[in-house]
C-alpha cells in the first residue's frame, strides 16, 4: 500500500467481510493497487461527503442506506433511477455516479427460469431491485408481501403487482426472500422467510440473504427438493459488476468463482 493506492469501501448497518475478501482477493490476483474496507455509519450524509472529499474511488451501499444516498450523488444511472435504490457509487474526481448492480445480477440469475407467477417478501431497496428485475424479465403476476403497508403498496403499485401484509397461505411457483430474515447476526437469524407449506408449493426458492450462504430458507428449500437461487450467487455477480466499475477491469468467470469462494471463508 502506498500514497497511490486507491480505496474502495462499503457502507452497511451490519458490515461483513464478504465484499472485503472478494475485492481484495481480485486486487491481488490481478495486480491492482487498490484496497477495499468495510465500514458502518450513523451519518450517511457525512460518509458520502467523505467519499467525495477523500477521493474514495468506489462505495458499495447496503441496507439501510440504499435509498438515503440518492439525493447525495451527482448522477443516477437507469439501473438505480428506475428502482429508486442504489448499491454502487463511483467517484470520478469528485463527481459521484450511482447505479444498482443488484438489479443486473438478479436479471442474469433469473434468465434461465420459467416465467411464472411470483411471491416476493420485502419492500426495501433489495426488494425493489428484485421486483423490477422480475417484471422486466417477464415474470408475473406477482405479489409483494410487506408489513410496512406504505412501502409495500408503493412498490406493488409501481410495478402493477398485488400487496399483502403477510404470507399466510399464499403460494407461487417462484418465491423470493428480499428481507433480512435468516441473516447471520440479525434478530431473525434462525427464522424462515416463508412457511414450510409455501416452500414446498414452490418450484424455485430465491433467497437474497448472502450470509450465511446456507440460510434457513435455502436449507428448507433444498430439503424439499426445490430449485434454489442463493444470495451467495447474487452477491458474487453484483460484486463483479462493481469491481469492473471501480477498476475498469472485468475479472474472468473463473476468477469471480474463486473470489466468491474466498469471500465465504
Amino acid at each position: 500500500m502506498s500514497k497511490d493506492t486507491r480505496l474502495c469501501i462499503s457502507l452497511a448497518s451490519r458490515p461483513s467481510n464478504i465484499g472485503t475478501h472478494f475485492h481484495n482477493h481480485l486486487y491481488d490476483v490481478l495486480g491492482l493497487d487498490y484496497l477495499y474496507k468495510a465500514f458502518t455509519t450513523t451519518d450517511i450524509e457525512g460518509a458520502i461527503a467523505g467519499v467525495r472529499a477523500l477521493g474514495i474511488r468506489g462505495c458499495s451501499v447496503s441496507m439501510p442506506f440504499k435509498e438515503a444516498v440518492l439525493p447525495l450523488v451527482d448522477e443516477v444511472e437507469d439501473s438505480a433511477a428506475v428502482i429508486g435504490s442504489v448499491n454502487t457509487i463511483v467517484n470520478d474526481e469528485g463527481r459521484l455516479t450511482a447505479s444498482n448492480t443488484d438489479y443486473i445480477a438478479v436479471r442474469r440469475l433469473v434468465d434461465g427460469l420459467d416465467r411464472t407467477p411470483f411471491l416476493l417478501h420485502g419492500s426495501g431497496g433489495m426488494a425493489k431491485a428484485v421486483a423490477t428485475a422480475l417484471v422486466d424479465a417477464g415474470f408475473g403476476p406477482g405479489t409483494v408481501v410487506a408489513r410496512n403497508e406504505a412501502a409495500g403498496r408503493a412498490l406493488a403499485t409501481s410495478l402493477g403487482l398485488d400487496w399483502r401484509s403477510a404470507v399466510d397461505s399464499l403460494t407461487a411457483p417462484l418465491v423470493v426472500n428480499a428481507t433480512p430474515i435468516g441473516m447471520a447476526g440479525g434478530p431473525q437469524a434462525v427464522a424462515l422467510a416463508f412457511p414450510e407449506t409455501t416452500v414446498r408449493a414452490a418450484s424455485t426458492v430465491f433467497d437474497v440473504v448472502a450470509l450465511p450462504a446456507l440460510t434457513p430458507l435455502v436449507v428448507a428449500a433444498r430439503a424439499a427438493g426445490r430449485r434454489v437461487v442463493s444470495g451467495a450467487e447474487v452477491i458474487a455477480l453484483q460484486a463483479a459488476e462493481q469491481f469492473e466499475k471501480y477498476t475498469g477491469v472485468r475479472p474472468s468467470p473463473d476468477q469471480v468463482r474463486e473470489a466468491a469462494e474466498v469471500s465465504r471463508i
